[in-house]
């Protein structure tokens, strides 16, 4: 299998890094999709409205950016494999600070401080990933990399299909706070990124990201504005498509779980396929094919009525917004300068992310105030809006060849 041939031909040191940068990923999702699946049971406890709950949604999301760029200035200062140890200790930390909160307000303020952590590790993650990876196979590594994302979501799903309905949303909350047992093994097994040692040998620790940004300023507001229409697109196909099973269709704990599982194993094929396709037919147009071909699924997905058809519908969905967000991680990384590919792609991507954090709130509010509490006129019309965009915008970037490996990449730019 193509996927057993990749890891043959990784060393050690690879293998082990690439394992810590995925369950990383996989596990800070995991903390934030366990909110996904616990907004009605939220609102129940602080005897509030779905649309103030999703305002944890919001400031998690609005926060990412803040830690992205202090995360990734302290990984492009003091390296990306102790930066990568410290942020997945505070966002476990907060994670089991949420799970004791006393009130919404209190848990709201954890859910920020949670959004800083969780801002952090995706660009330290992917820089220490993409600087000790080999060059071939890097499409294959990206999708999969990035498909840590719905590892989290798929796990979450397991746990609240099975355990929920005995350790309600706390307990939830505090199986969250495990991450921060994975600090053992990147500490054990873990080296530093060989890039990043190279680049402080041959240049001064320190960078200076407002000055790369203002240099490369066309490509880092494209990489903002592509990470907009992105996040948009997937928040807004999975932020309240529990919830919508939840209260339009009154499937238990059970069934929302299972059609989670089901939906979340499209997602993970979606991401790796295209992901590795991108080698072959760019980038560009492998974002561009997964994010239109969601678009005839919306009837399937949003308006159907029975458990097997809103699974199948659930499949082909995040099998199309995934595929296209497989692709991310390379592109990101092979459009950002290499002196600065700790902070630059991450810090755009949660600049994005930023801009449409208020995507679940927004949803949740034209479901109570003009859609009389239905949630799929409000679900069909976000994928074709966004789908839409995240085409243009994608087919209007550019695309980068390959030229060897990162490492390379990185060695030929600290030398120049």
């Amino acid at each position: 299998m193509e996927f057993i041939g990749h890891f043959r031909r990784l060393s050690s040191v690879q293998r082990n890094t690439f394992i810590a940068c995925f369950l990383g990923w996989s596990l800070d999702a995991f903390d934030f999709f366990i909110l996904v699946f616990c907004l009605n049971a939220l609102s129940t406890q602080f005897h509030a409205k779905v649309s103030d709950i999703t305002e944890a949604i919001f400031l998690t999301l609005a926060m990412r950016p803040v830690g992205a760029f202090l995360f990734g200035m302290m990984a492009d200062r003091f390296g990306r494999r102790p930066t990568l140890m410290i942020d997945i200790i505070s966002y476990s930390v907060f994670e089991l600070a949420s799970a004791f909160a006393p009130s919404l307000k209190f848990f709201l303020i954890m859910r920020a401080l949670f959004g800083i952590a969780m801002g952090g590790e995706w660009g330290v993650g992917a820089a220490l990933a993409f600087e000790t990876l080999p060059a071939e196979g890097r499409g294959f590594f990206s999708g999969l990399l990035q498909e840590g994302y719905v590892v989290g979501y798929l796990f979450a799903a397991l746990v609240y299909g099975t355990l929920f309905p005995f350790i309600g949303w706390r307990g939830m909350f505090v199986i969250g706070a495990l991450p921060a047992f994975l600090v053992i093994y990147i500490r054990t097994k873990v080296e530093e990124s060989p890039a990043w040692l190279q680049g402080r040998v041959s240049r001064q620790a320190e960078t200076h990201l407002a000055k790369d940004i203002v240099a490369h300023l066309g490509s880092f507001l494209f990489l903002v504005v592509l990470m907009f229409a992105f996040n948009s697109f997937s928040h807004g196909t999975q932020d309240l498509y529990p919830t919508f099973l939840q209260k339009n269709h009154q499937f238990s704990p059970q069934t929302v779980g299972l059609i989670a599982i089901v939906y979340n194993i499209g997602a993970l094929l979606g991401g790796i396929l295209f992901g590795t396709w991108s080698e072959r037919i760019g980038r560009r147009r492998a974002i561009v094919i997964a994010a239109i071909l969601a678009i005839p699924v919306i009837p399937l997905w949003a308006y159907s009525h029975t458990v097997p058809m809103l699974a199948l519908g659930g499949f082909l969905m995040q099998f199309m917004v995934q595929g296209a967000w497989g692709v991310v991680p390379a592109h990101l990384n092979e459009l950002s300068p290499a002196a600065v590919r700790g902070t630059f792609p991450g810090f755009a991507y949660q600049l994005g992310n930023f801009l449409s954090s208020r995507n679940a709130v927004i949803q949740a509010r034209l479901v109570e105030h003009r859609y009389a509490g239905s949630y799929s006129p409000v679900l069909a019309w976000t994928v074709v809006i966004l789908a839409s965009l995240v085409a243009i915008v994608a087919w209007s970037g550019r695309g980068k060849k390959r030229r060897g490996s990162l490492h390379y990449q990185l060695a030929c730019s600290y030398y120049s």
